[in-house]
């Protein structure tokens, strides 16, 4: 076989490979969050059944289509938020199916009308601050009102009642869920933050040590994504700490909540250092320089430092005495990422090398900060990592030596 089609064969080949490897990348996140979620699967379905049973048999709505519909909308928003934010939602997705009711009740069905409905509906979610999401959903629901159901005859506020039934039975499903345990969720998000924070130190690795330019550029944007995960761990801050103060057996917990709050603080100063070390790991590659194996290792020992934080944080809120144990081991790998990584510095690195080398440190003190609490032993601790060990003095007799020899 010649060279060059050898070369088309081992192409392929990597092709082939790469695809399987991406699908069973795919499949294994699909599980994961099939297993992460599924109860949420279940609470939705069961307070769109609740919402229905009740505006159909208690109230007796022969049609209750917006019961089920406001329950799945405010149940999906409200997962994660305060309290009052809730309540917004649930009024707003309320507000918004009335107004829909009475304008098409005071002009008729048509094409103003869809036009005048859909202005003052999506006009109102916006200023009650909703997500684009919510703000399609009550869009949609308020075109589905004027386009295919139409109401006849007196105006009865159905409509309008069951879109609050629906959200109050959202409301109560979400703070029966969060009630019961109202730190799970917020254990959840924490694992979760912090895994995709290492999920990201290891694709800028693999992407490294294949010198691969559009991997690396694949790992940069998922560092850029990792923002989202960190601003729902604040959220879900705010909505636990909320929940713990409604209920006073519960309080005790709330220093807990404080402490995962400067966490979260430090957590988005490491996201914006990962971040711009993935933005140096692209111009590594491009440059089809050679990642030093040191690199690769720091950035291994880092990735498993911020997993061994993520885990003493859950097991924190948990109350389980393995937090300690999780927690030293953090500062243990995250410093050896440093010292890993300062052996770089005597041999004259490229920029981007240096520039990785300075993010590891900053994500490391960071992430310790995090661990540890803002303290200035953690700076003192990582800079004496990175630095070089000082270099033995020399004895007198040395120094005699040395002075005969040159004679």
């Amino acid at each position: 076989m010649r060279s060059g089609e050898q070369n088309v064969v081992g192409r392929s080949r990597a092709r082939v490979r790469a695809a399987a490897n991406r699908a069973r990348d795919w499949v294994r996140a699909a599980a994961g969050r099939l297993r992460r979620n599924w109860v949420d699967v279940i609470e939705a379905a069961l307070a769109a059944t609740v919402a229905w049973f009740v505006a159909a048999r208690l109230i007796g709505h022969p049609d209750p289509f917006f019961a089920p519909t406001a329950a799945l909308v405010v149940l999906g928003e409200a997962r994660g938020q305060r309290l009052r934010q809730t309540i917004e939602i649930v009024l707003g997705v309320a507000a918004g199916v009335l107004i829909a009711e009475l304008v098409v009740q005071a002009l008729g069905p048509g094409s103003g009308t869809l036009l005048a409905v859909l202005v003052l509906t999506i006009g109102l979610m916006v200023t009650i601050g909703a997500s684009r999401t919510l703000v399609v959903q009550a869009a949609i629901s308020a075109l589905y009102l004027v386009a295919v159901a139409a109401p006849k005859g007196d105006l009865v506020p159905f409509r309008f009642v069951d879109a609050l039934v629906g959200g109050a039975v959202a409301l109560a499903a979400s703070q029966l869920t969060v009630g019961r345990n109202p730190l799970a969720l917020l254990v959840t998000e924490a694992r979760q933050t912090f895994a995709d924070l290492a999920e990201v130190l290891t694709h800028i690795d693999e992407a490294l040590a294949r010198c691969d330019e559009s991997a690396a550029r694949a790992a940069l944007e998922r560092a850029r994504e990792v923002d989202g995960c960190v601003e729902r761990l604040r959220t879900a801050v705010q909505a636990c700490g909320e929940t713990l103060r409604l209920g006073v057996r519960r309080r005790r917990h709330l220093g807990r909540v404080g402490d995962v709050e400067a966490t979260a603080r430090q957590l988005d100063y490491a996201a914006r250092n990962i971040r711009v070390l993935a933005r140096a790991g692209v111009t590594l590659t491009r440059l089809h320089e050679a990642t030093p194996p040191e690199v690769g290792a720091a950035i291994r020992a880092l990735a498993e430092a911020v997993r061994a934080a993520g885990a003493a944080l859950a097991t924190d809120l948990a109350g389980r005495q393995e937090a300690a144990r999780h927690a030293e081991q953090a500062e243990a790998t995250a410093l050896e990422a440093v010292r890993t990584a300062a052996q770089l510095l005597r041999s004259n690195p490229p920029l981007p090398v240096v520039m990785i080398i300075g993010q590891i440190r900053a994500t490391a003190i960071d992430l310790l900060r995090g661990v540890d609490g803002e303290n200035d032993s953690v700076l003192t601790r990582v800079d004496q990592a990175l630095s070089p060990p000082p270099r033995p003095r020399p004895t007198d007799v040395d120094q005699e030596v040395c002075l005969g020899t040159g004679a």
